[in-house]
This record gives structure tokens, C-alpha cells and sequence, in this order.
């Protein structure tokens, strides 16, 4: 996925899409993975978990799900940030917002939901075009305009933070 290079790093500009230059990174297995490119939106799955966990923990829910997924069960898609900050500088305030608008009532454009959001159309613009590069929303052409629709039912947002455990192969002194 890309680097997105406009989200705030203080709270102060928590609500302004185009004041940063924090980049948001995703992991590098999350990227390459293209886990729905070749899947029709009627086909996502319902939840999207967007997380914070470090990269072991990722990898052992990832294999949890995998055997979820062979023994038949729906599975969440997930988008893993190892840093809590690049998970924040993807959800502002104002996404959110934006989610919640889309996710209760489908625009008919882009237009439509800067107007019932009373905001302008460019910055709506961006912050969809920052969730879709993330396939957290995705367009329907509607004659010359674009809808904007988010394919899942529901979104979890997970952030764990916890004490470090010392390395389990660690000998004690």
C-alpha cells in the first residue's frame, strides 16, 4: 500500500487532513499480500480489524486464522500497523467520521457526502482516497459520479499495549 504523507502528528491538528508529513505504514506482509485485489466487495468479509500488534503477534493470530479459514469458519479481513502511530495517523477523527457517514448511509457521490459531512469536496476526496488505498472503502461508478461504499459490516479497531515479557529463551541468572 502506499505511504500516506498527510496526517497530523499532534492532537491539535487531529481534525486536518492535509497539515503532516507522518508517513502511515503498513506491514510489509499486509502489503504485498493483496489479500482482496481479485475479490468482489459482495464477497469481503463482514468484519475489518485494523490492529496495532507486533509482528509476532501477528503472525500467530494470522495462522489462527488461517485455521479458522480451513475449517470453514468467516474470518476477518486485517490490516496490521506494528506502530500505534501509523494506526492513528489512518484514523483520524475525521475518517472516522467519514466511515460512520458512509457505513449508516450510502452516498450517492462524493459530493453528496461532503455536503451532508460540511465538508470540502478536495479533502473528502483525500481522506477516501487514503481508506481506499488501505481497502477500507471502494467507488461504484454512478454515471460521472463516484460512490463511495465501505464493503464491511463492521470495523474493530485493536490496540494492545502491554508489559514486555522477558524472551522465553532467556536462561535465569
Amino acid at each position: 500500500m502506499p505511504d500516506q504523507p498527510n496526517t497530523p502528528d499532534d492532537a491539535d491538528d487531529a481534525n486536518s487532513t492535509d497539515s503532516g508529513t507522518e508517513e502511515i505504514v503498513m506491514d510489509d506482509i499486509e502489503a504485498e499480500a493483496g489479500f482482496l485485489e481479485d475479490r468482489d466487495p459482495e464477497d469481503y468479509p463482514s468484519v475489518l480489524r485494523i490492529t496495532s500488534d507486533s509482528e509476532q503477534a501477528h503472525r500467530q493470530d494470522a495462522l489462527d486464522r488461517l485455521d479458522r479459514w480451513q475449517a470453514g469458519e468467516e474470518i476477518p479481513h486485517v490490516i496490521n500497523f506494528q506502530n500505534p502511530s501509523d494506526l492513528r495517523a489512518l484514523l483520524t477523527d475525521r475518517r472516522v467520521e467519514l466511515l460512520r457517514s458512509i457505513m449508516t448511509e450510502r452516498p450517492d457521490s462524493i459530493r453528496q457526502l461532503a455536503e451532508r459531512l460540511d465538508r470540502d469536496v478536495k479533502s473528502i476526496h483525500d481522506d477516501l482516497q487514503v481508506l481506499a488505498d488501505y481497502d477500507i472503502v471502494h467507488f461504484e461508478q454512478a454515471g460521472r459520479a463516484k460512490r463511495p461504499f465501505v464493503p464491511y459490516d463492521t470495523i474493530e479497531v485493536s490496540l494492545e499495549i502491554s508489559t514486555p515479557r522477558p524472551a522465553d529463551d532467556a536462561a535465569p541468572a
